[in-house]
């Protein structure tokens, strides 16, 4: 299965007319944020595989309940301690060895919902660094059957991500957090290598890509009758997406009908807020207000180019700089990171490329190196633009802006693909840089929509004097904090 799709909205008839409908009746209940903030957690991959400390910002937690019903004076509605949950002392010795002490804001609204018997829905949306990955993990861990060696090796969760690289992350979040739990068995369904024979799935927890879960279970290589829990990550890529949201809706209609399903994004465009309330229906819904969306320590920037060759040789002409840590060079196209890759090599320079058209083995190897930090610079497509998170990462480069595909008409640029990209740099309070290729009109004209869209201003940088540029990259990286803000288009 390719990880790349088209970032088209899809029409109104393919997901919404084969998914149940949703009950709309749900009243609200807004938590407001505490006033001071001593978070430890991390979000994203452990430090096994070099993530980011988390650094939660101040949000207000908004929940929408489905159950008319449902009591807030319940004393497991909002909870402050993973204590109170009730939670397998194993769980909680792996949350220790992770530096958990205290839930984020969305895990003390989130954790109680998605624990109460009888499961019930969720779709919860959340910025990166906010701990979704660690509530839905409390969630399926908290789920299992492991009293028997036959339903260790059972299949009794799932969790699908969009791509094969951000699969791996999260099996890499379940192993630190599992780790004590006794019988514990993770496998990973993503593509295989060309030619190589598909291995029965004998674990308790499947992480996944919707294409290859889909054909394990039609082949009968994973038994999906025993699954307790569905996890989307990333659910508004999932679902939006052409191609994902045909092989969800299938995988989902493989399934037990009473399956617990639980959908995260960090944005959720109303269109496919429909779609996920209709994919989990009656689903309590959780959301984290901020008055800005804020990618705080990104200094943007944009150059100017030429042409297609001059932003060769400007990429070229920052390579120096992008090795003073790690670096992310976003083409649009496979091709293009192909050719890039090729060329810098030929010149001397070290560099390693990630895209869907690589082999399954390769694409682990490639990832590998780069968070180990022995390749420095990594050009990819949006295939890495999502959830992937490597501590190291102080600059990206947007080679291409993103833009939305839409063809015959004017070209529009792809805001939250930006922000996305944007987001692999400058984790959780580090510094990190952004820069813009800007090589004609339409480029030029897209980047005003980015920056019209965020309220923000993205300087120039004179590529005459490199001198300047280099001068510019270097403080930023070194000062304490750069200077960026966003505010969300409502």
């Amino acid at each position: 299965m390719s990880s790349e799709q088209p970032t088209a909205a899809p029409s109104g008839s393919s997901l919404a007319d084969r998914i149940t409908k949703p009950d709309d009746s749900k009243p609200s209940e807004t938590a407001q944020p505490d006033s001071k903030n001593e978070q430890t957690d991390t979000d994203g991959a452990p430090v096994t595989l070099n993530g980011s400390d988390l650094q939660e910002p101040e949000y207000s937690v908004e929940v929408k309940l489905s159950d008319l019903q449902a009591d807030p004076n319940n004393p497991l509605f909002s909870i402050k301690t993973f204590e109170e949950l009730g939670l397998h002392a194993d769980i909680l010795q792996g949350l220790a060895n992770m530096n958990f002490r205290k839930p984020s804001k969305i895990q003390e609204r989130a954790l109680p919902l998605l624990l109460s018997n009888p499961p019930k829905n969720l779709v919860g949306q959340s910025q990166s660094g906010t701990g979704k990955t660690a509530a839905f993990t409390l969630n399926v861990l908290s789920r299992l059957d492991l009293s028997s060696e036959q339903m260790q090796k059972t299949p009794q969760a799932l969790i699908l991500a969009p791509t094969r690289e951000l699969a791996r992350q999260i099996v890499g979040v379940i192993q630190v957090m599992g780790q004590f739990l006794s019988g514990l068995i993770i496998g990973t369904a993503v593509p295989a290598d060309t030619g190589s024979r598909p291995v029965r799935m004998e674990c308790s927890v499947v992480v996944g890509t919707p294409g290859t879960v889909m054909d394990m279970i039609k082949k009968r290589v994973m038994v999906a009758n025993r699954l307790k829990v569905l996890v989307l990550d990333e659910a508004d890529n999932m679902l939006d997406q052409q191609g994902l949201g045909d092989q969800c809706i299938r995988v989902k209609s493989l399934l037990p009908k009473d399956i617990q399903v639980v959908l995260f994004s960090a944005t959720f465009p109303a269109h496919v807020h429909r779609y996920a309330s209709k994919f989990a229906p009656n689903a309590n819904e959780i959301t984290l207000k901020h008055e800005e969306l804020t990618v705080d320590g990104i200094k943007q920037l944009y150059l100017d180019c030429s042409n297609d060759e001059d932003k060769y040789k400007t990429l070229v002409q920052l390579y120096g700089l992008l090795t003073v840590g790690s670096s992310i060079i976003f083409v649009k196209t496979r091709n293009s990171a192909s050719e890039i890759e090729k060329r810098m090599i030929a010149e001397g320079h070290t560099v390693a490329s990630l895209t869907g058209g690589i082999e399954g083995s390769q694409r682990d190897e490639v990832i590998d190196r780069f968070r180990s930090g022995e390749a420095k610079v990594l050009i990819t497509t949006n295939v890495l633009a999502r959830g992937i998170d490597v501590s190291t990462v102080s600059m990206v480069i947007n080679y291409d802006i993103p833009e939305i595909h839409q063809p015959g008409r004017p070209r529009q640029a792809d805001f939250q693909t930006y922000l996305h990209r944007i987001g692999r740099t400058g984790r959780f309070g580090r510094v990190g840089v952004a820069i813009a290729f800007v090589s004609n009109q339409d480029e030029w004209m897209m980047l005003n929509q980015i920056q019209q869209y965020f309220q923000t201003e993205i300087q120039r940088v004179d590529t005459k004097d490199w001198d300047e540029v280099e001068d510019i990259i270097k403080k930023t990286i070194k000062s304490h904090r750069g200077q960026a803000n966003f505010a969300q288009q409502q």
